[in-house]
């Protein structure tokens, strides 16, 4: 009897694919500290993020009280991990309980090897980094967005306030949607900026909502990034 001979992955499911992928975002989307700059999302001179500590945020519920708690929270403990979702480009960013729903927009790297931002004249657009992961595909998925900019506040000028324990959803191109549980946020200065803790590996499908904070100078812009942490807890 002729033995099978195994079918090859394809390239872009094998392990060494995605290692690259990881150490690709590791070196280069560290970049996008850099782009909260005057004209990148910075309207208010000298005003303060709207949470500045750097630690974790361990409220369930933010400052929203806790009407919408139990559709926000985790899954029960003893329910099964969701399995990653195929790769399919996001179309919409949701977190409910700050009333986001914005459009997304694929980002790529400019000509100096730094992540693009959102189009300033676009406040309410969420831009997702297409180098890396889609919404519920293994690894970490990064999506950015303006604070806001110099005609007022923009898609994420809340989302320092956002609580552990609530719910981001990603719907994409193939009509699925990736529904990410909130960790915590920090607030990391730009010139201390963890980028192993913010992209490198974590073994499951994570998200990073990335924005500026901490204080505003006009010739420099703002001083430090907010960085919402969130796993993926459900599919539909």
């Amino acid at each position: 009897m002729v033995p099978r001979r195994r079918r090859r992955r394809p390239w872009h499911r094998t392990r060494a694919y995605r290692l690259a992928r990881t150490a690709l975002l590791v070196t280069v989307l560290v970049t996008v500290v850099a782009r909260c700059g005057p004209d990148g999302g910075a309207a208010g001179a000298g005003r303060r993020a709207a949470a500045a500590s750097g630690a974790d945020s361990s409220r369930s519920g933010g400052g929203d009280g806790g009407a919408e708690a139990g559709p926000d929270e985790d899954p029960p403990p003893d329910a099964p991990p969701p399995r990653p979702l195929p790769r399919s480009r996001p179309t919409s960013f949701r977190v409910p309980s700050l009333g986001i729903d914005a459009p997304v927009t694929p980002l790529r790297l400019d000509r100096n090897h730094e992540l693009e931002t959102p189009p300033v004249d676009a406040p309410r657009l969420v831009g997702w980094y297409e180098g890396g992961p889609t919404p519920g595909e293994a690894g970490t998925a990064v999506a950015v967005g303006h604070r806001d900019t110099r005609t007022g506040p923009a898609v994420f000028a809340g989302l320092a306030q956002v609580g552990s324990g609530r719910r981001i959803e990603v719907r994409r191109a193939d009509g699925r949607t990736a529904v990410y549980s909130v960790d915590g946020v920090k607030v990391f200065d730009k010139a201390g900026f963890p980028d192993k803790e913010v992209y490198g590996p974590t073994g499951r499908p994570e998200l990073r909502v990335i924005t500026c904070g901490g204080l505003f100078s006009r010739r420099t812009g703002y001083t430090s990034n907010v960085v919402v942490f969130a796993h993926l807890t459900a599919t539909r």
